[in-house]
């Protein structure tokens, strides 16, 4: 039987960090383990060494499988010193150390070692789908392109395997990106009354952006939408007036936010100086509460916890905004051992305990699920 917490320390040994990502070994070792578990394997690629992966077993026609999902990328180091090696896999004090033991090897390894575990059990019943993913940490690239090329099996209900303390998430904030662009006059540098400058004019909506009023947007459990300028460029060099500068706009959006008025309200409170562009977006995701499969997760959880636990929603966005609508619209929870806190940062750790705990919850909604 594999050990959940041996497959997180072997995950965190494989240099995923994207970019460029290199995520072809890792779902190849993946879906060795699957196959040999059984499991009817793909492996799409998106580029040069880098792979997903689609796992299917059992199946019926009166029900649709359970799917979980997770990524295998991870973020680049930082600029900070690790006090342990990042991909060492290390296990000490009751965590495994390493880059993307939070996010979200732990989580993938929880539910692979849960898919394992069931497997002879699968044939005959609704079945499981595990789709494991390359390039989610820059804009889900391997969950967007199995939608656009329609390589996603349908489900019946996901369970994405982010870092939640394994408490649920109902959902998550969308992401809505637009670059502003501000024209000007260029002219002598000596002159400036000469020319009309437009990083004035894009420094000057960044700080209106600042201000921003969502007050009136906001969704009851994901909150308000948010936006930040996560770049400002302009001019050419020093001592010239610049005619052209641009602002990059990180927006995350709730259910129901109408996005081609907020484009028009961003350009009103910029003063009309600045031209804005989607570069990219991806829909909010939000399943309610009351659907009895959720119900149901919240009843495994408290059960394998031990605690009450309550819905929360994520400012982050996940792979399921690709895969919900590309296997059917299902309803979808968030659900994984990571500490949320840890994701990205130094030296990041998993807690054994809660990858253990997330392979009982995982367990159990496959066994629920496929009437085992």
């Amino acid at each position: 039987m594999i050990s959940a917490i041996h497959l997180t320390q072997e995950l965190i040994r494989f240099d995923t960090v994207n970019p460029p990502g290199n995520e072809a070994p890792c779902a190849r070792y993946l879906g060795g383990i699957l196959d040999a578990a059984g499991f009817s394997i793909k492996h799409p690629s998106i580029g040069d060494n880098r792979e997903n992966l689609i796992a299917v077993i059992g199946g019926t026609s009166e029900k649709r499988p359970i799917c979980f999902s997770g990524h295998t990328d991870v973020v680049p180091l930082g600029a900070a010193p690790w006090t342990v090696e990042p991909f060492g896999g290390e296990l000490a004090f009751g965590r495994v150390h390493g880059r993307g033991s939070s996010d979200m090897k732990g989580g993938v390894a929880a539910f692979v070692a849960a898919a394992v575990k069931l497997a002879p059990r699968l044939e005959g019943t609704p079945g499981l789908v595990l789709v494991i993913t390359a390039g989610e940490e820059r804009g889900c690239e391997g969950s967007n392109h199995m939608k656009k090329h329609g390589l996603l099996p349908p489900a019946g209900a996901i369970v994405i395997g982010e870092p939640t303390a394994n408490r649920p998430l109902a959902g998550h904030k969308g992401v809505f990106w637009l670059e502003g662009v501000a024209k000007g006059v260029t002219a002598h540098g000596s002159m400036p009354e000469q020319g009309v400058n437009a990083v004035y004019k894009a420094a000057r909506a960044a700080l209106a952006l600042e201000a921003f009023d969502f007050s009136g947007d906001s969704h009851p459990v994901l909150g308000r939408p948010t936006v930040n300028v996560g770049w400002l460029k302009g001019g050419m060099n020093i001592n010239s007036v610049p005619d052209e500068a641009r602002l990059g706009l990180d927006v995350r959006i709730v259910p129901g936010l109408d996005r081609k008025e907020l484009v028009e309200r961003f350009t009103r409170a910029a003063g009309g100086c600045v031209s804005f562009h989607v570069m990219s977006t991806a829909d909010p995701v939000w399943t309610d509460p009351n659907d009895p499969w959720m119900a149901d997760v919240i009843h495994v959880v408290g059960d394998v916890t031990g605690n009450e636990p309550t819905f929360g929603g994520a400012p982050y966005f996940t792979d399921a905004g690709a895969l919900k609508p590309g296997m059917g619209n299902p309803p979808v929870v968030i659900l994984g051992p990571g500490e949320p806190e840890q994701a990205h940062q130094t030296d990041e750790w998993c807690s054994v305990q809660r990858i253990e705990e997330a392979e009982a919850i995982y367990t159990d909604l496959i066994v629920r699920w496929c009437g085992l």
